[in-house]
């Protein structure tokens, strides 16, 4: 689901991690998008899937994603290294 809508956005995505309680996701996309933008598409594209595939999400809450979520860049850290902290979240 992910992997389509950021192919479709002309993103990468090249790490991705799904917990329940929060995921983390490394991609690669046009720097010249802001990543507020790019965070508010992905919540809300999962958001209609969840809700449609799921309905108990529909009534339960008023949103599904919380507001907040943090953002880095690779220029701040090795590719290498958020790969292997992704990776290493995986069956946490």
């Amino acid at each position: 689901m992910l992997y389509t809508k950021t192919k479709e956005l002309e993103m990468v995505i090249y790490s991705l991690d799904i917990n329940p309680d929060y995921v983390h996701i490394f991609i690669e996309f046009d720097p010249r998008q802001g990543i507020a933008e790019i965070v508010n598409r992905l919540k809300g594209f999962t958001s209609r899937i969840l809700r449609r595939e799921f309905s108990s999400l529909r009534s339960r809450l008023p949103t599904l994603w919380s507001r907040s979520y943090y953002a880095g860049t690779v220029g701040q850290v090795l590719g290498v290294t958020i790969r292997m902290y992704i990776d290493s979240q995986k069956g946490k």
